[in-house]
């Protein structure tokens, strides 16, 4: 059923409207606020008066409440369930964050960022699964492209000090 109704995929909306909240959760509320300051740095925070502890458990419990969603809309896709299905998703995630702007010592990049991340991992693969190249090599392009982006971020981080 979610996996298309006349032409419309409703995996898209319900991924558009899931962007659309956290883009404007991140940037314009509070917690939003609250969520850049702990991952920045959690003792600056706390001496700030920001509830580490509440804030952290926040973002946890909306990341699990994110991977059932995922998982729900991979599996509708599928229309069928295994227990490998997802396997390896968790590198094409972490990539696409990197690819995105997201820095692993906290505190930077956005969720539109990491949409866009995420368009161009998922490019490559289709770009690589359409010219018919195997599996493992597929893996250590994505390794590759994870690696350029990881010291793209070390390299523009440390340059800034």
């Amino acid at each position: 059923m979610l996996a298309g109704y006349n032409g419309l995929s409703w995996t898209f909306v319900i991924v558009l409207v899931v962007v659309v909240i956290y883009h404007f959760i991140t940037t314009e509320t509070v917690l939003g606020r609250y969520i850049y300051a702990v991952g920045g740095n959690p003792e600056a925070a706390e001496l700030s008066g920001i509830n580490v502890k509440k804030i952290t458990y926040i973002v946890f419990g909306s990341m699990g409440m994110l991977a059932a969603l995922s998982g729900i809309l991979f599996t509708s896709r599928l229309q069928s369930a295994t227990t490998t299905a997802g396997t390896l998703f968790e590198m094409d995630a972490i990539a696409a964050a990197y690819v995105g702007g997201v820095s692993a010592a906290g505190g930077v990049g956005q969720v539109t960022g990491s949409v866009i991340g995420a368009l161009v991992m998922m490019s490559l693969t289709s770009g690589m699964n359409l010219m018919g190249i195997d599996i493992s090599s597929q893996y250590i392009v994505k390794g590759v492209v994870l690696a350029g982006a990881v010291i793209f971020d070390v390299a523009t981080r440390n340059r800034g000090k």
